[in-house]
């Protein structure tokens, strides 16, 4: 994995849908550490030294919900800082303010949004959080 390329973990349960994110996402220049499911984005943040520089994470995992996922990110002080979109097949009112409110940036429907689009946010979440970082807030 090439160490100045930012990095997204991708939480997906959906196998062909998580393919497909890789792919597209690799093909913008981004590497991608794909899990199809809740433990293993938490064996993937365990092992590996360096954090993600952003989660794409769906809502609904088989083994986790977005909600619980979020909680279990936030209480670890390694992981308080890494920029999480959330994208789902829906987005009731109060599952998306539960979500905001643990620190997710984004919220998004799969349904609104293309794959390229979907892309265009990850990289901007993280553009967004360099330039913090570089700002020193």
């Amino acid at each position: 994995m090439n160490s100045k390329k930012p990095t997204v973990m991708v939480v997906e349960d959906e196998h062909l849908l998580l393919k497909a994110i890789e792919r597209k996402l690799k093909l913008n220049n981004l590497n991608v550490i794909a899990c199809e499911s809740g433990a293993e984005a938490w064996e993937n943040l365990d092992k590996n030294q360096k954090p993600p520089d952003a989660i794409w994470l769906d809502y609904y995992l088989g083994d986790t919900n977005g909600i619980e996922f979020m909680q279990k990110l936030r209480n670890n002080e390694k992981w308080t800082d890494i920029p999480v979109l959330v994208v789902s097949n829906s987005a009731n009112p109060d599952k998306v303010s539960k979500m905001m409110a643990l620190g997710a940036k984004n919220y998004l429907l799969k349904a609104d949004y293309r794959l390229d689009r979907l892309v265009l946010e990850i990289q901007s979440l993280i553009n967004n959080t360099k330039t913090l970082k570089k700002d020193g807030q």
